[in-house]
């Protein structure tokens, strides 16, 4: 199976475009400008291919390097030609077609796989520790139930998807042990995006969404030292520490920290096995300009030090809650709180390309021990216009947020108050009053904000972002009296129960969320 030739990529083609509902990487570059969007269910899969997809732009495209300085204009060349260079696709295709076979025992290169591990691991993993949507070995079932003694093989093409899965948000800790100089080690480091959400422009065309995906290199970044991983003429010495990326595509395509082997079927069409252990022994270096970045101070030996993560992905929280980690200009009543935000990278150049542009969230919820759930969103309105020339819409939408976000959290503090007034109880154990008033408030507030999201101002003319202060707090606070009263209807049939949910009612006003620790 060749990744070129074959179809695996699971497409959505524009109106009155047809295509197949799979397609190859070749015809997916050639024809970018007849598809919509990627279609691939899984968010975390589509996260991983959009930045395979990113560097194959890249190389084909000839951005990937930035030498004289006009790398914005020739963006908006190849966005004016409709197309991606059909030259730079044949002559990248018939360079590197022979690293792209997914199963590969001639030149010993399958695609993101490592052929040593048929002989540095003794066991192997198992196909259902591959398919990250299974239940293996004895953990619990998420999705589906399945039994090693009797796994159901995946089509090639599904497994494709599952091997950048592992690549980018594989899990740390015990793996199947990999033999290095005569010692079994069996510990493997966190893949680069584990638990973590990804922000990307998205336009009309997949071809609009590639090429406003792309990362500006460096001047001095050049296309032979800036190699993806299939590139590199031999495989990377696992003893030693992962290779610093010196430029996109490195970024895009050289992070991984395990290692993967897939056995495929008699025929090829599917995977029957597959060996899954770490990479690298020594931790690396990460950065990656779709994520939002955040710096908290943490006292550490009587004194504060700037921690920088990743803002995690949360399946119980919606896009528009993040919305403040891409804006560059945040309200001033943000300033001097002790988590800065670093909007995603992406976003400096993304906006100079085209005003029409949504964003994708995509990410996994998932910590150390467990996977919890596929994170997926996607903002009804474009927010292109927040560039640096509209610095007062960019604090209009702040302020947007942080009032949804207040009131929110004022009608959680509320029913969690109520609860223990008419208990006296643990506020911990408020029972399920706070999970049924978050549920009414936070899709009522998310529809909220983005109707006056729509109405903000986009030309710079109207004071604060044509932003109505007074009837944006009036909503979102309607919205937190209808969800407190309708949770905290049963407590008032009683006396006791009434005085509670009357002397708790007054923490929804509150001017600022009351501190967690208090």
């Amino acid at each position: 199976m060749n990744l070129f030739d074959e179809p695996w990529i699971p497409v959505r083609w524009l109106p009155g475009r047809d295509g197949p509902a799979c397609i190859g990487l070749r015809d997916l570059l050639g024809r970018c400008q007849d598809i919509e969007a990627l279609d691939v269910p899984l968010a975390a899969a589509q996260s991983a291919l959009l930045r395979v997809l990113y560097a194959l732009t890249a190389r084909v495209t000839g951005l990937d390097e930035d030498p004289k300085l006009d790398w914005i204009g020739r963006r908006e060349d190849i966005l004016k030609g409709c197309a991606l260079p059909q030259k730079g696709i044949e002559d990248y295709v018939s360079r590197w077609r022979d690293r792209f076979f997914l199963f590969d025992d001639v030149t010993g290169r399958p695609w993101l796989q490592d052929v040593r591990l048929a002989d540095e691991c003794t066991e192997s993993s198992g196909v259902n520790k591959l398919v990250m949507t299974r239940p293996s070995g004895n953990n619990h079932a998420w999705f589906i139930h399945a039994r090693d003694s009797t796994p159901h093989s995946p089509s090639a093409g599904t497994a494709v998807l599952y091997l950048l899965m592992w690549h980018y948000y594989g899990a740390p800790g015990k793996c199947t042990a990999r033999t290095l100089h005569g010692e079994r080690i069996s510990e493997a480091k966190r893949g680069p995006l584990h638990g973590s959400l990804s922000y990307h422009p998205e336009g009309h065309s997949l071809l609009v969404t590639l090429l406003a995906g792309l990362v500006r290199p460096a001047p001095e970044v050049q296309r032979e030292e800036d190699l993806c991983s299939w590139e590199q003429d031999k495989p990377a010495d696992p003893a030693g520490a992962p290779p610093v990326p010196v430029g996109p595509c490195g970024w895009w395509t050289n992070t991984s920290r395990h290692a993967l082997l897939l056995q495929p079927d008699a025929r090829g069409e599917h995977v029957t096995d597959a060996r899954i252990t770490w990479a690298y022994r020594l931790p690396g270096v990460f950065d990656d300009p779709y994520l939002i970045w955040e710096r908290k101070l943490v006292k550490k030996k009587q004194r504060e030090e700037a921690v920088r993560s990743a803002r995690p992905a949360k399946a119980n929280r919606a896009l528009w809650r993040d919305l403040d980690g891409l804006l560059r200009h945040q309200p001033p009543e943000a300033q001097g709180e002790q988590t800065t935000v670093e909007p995603p990278k992406v976003f400096d150049t993304a906006v100079e390309l085209t005003d029409q542009l949504r964003v994708r969230a995509l990410g996994f919820d998932q910590n150390k021990a467990k996977n919890t759930q596929f994170v997926s969103g996607l903002t009804p309105a474009t927010v292109g216009h927040l560039t640096d020339q509209l610095a007062e819409a960019q604090v209009a939408v702040g302020r947007l947020r942080r009032l949804g976000e207040r009131y929110g959290e004022n009608l959680t503090e509320a029913v969690r108050k109520a609860w223990v007034l008419y208990t006296r109880g643990d506020p911990k154990q408020a029972g399920k009053l706070v999970p049924q008033a978050e549920a009414l408030y936070w899709p009522a507030a998310e529809r909220e904000f983005w109707a006056r999201f729509d109405r903000l101002d986009r030309t710079g003319e109207s004071p604060d972002g044509g932003l109505d202060i007074r009837a944006a707090r009036d909503a979102f606070l309607r919205l937190a009296r209808e969800a407190y009263a309708h949770t905290t209807d049963p407590l008032t049939h009683t006396v006791r129960g009434n005085q509670a949910v009357l002397e708790a009612r007054g923490l929804l006003w509150m001017t600022r969320p009351q501190r967690k620790n208090k």
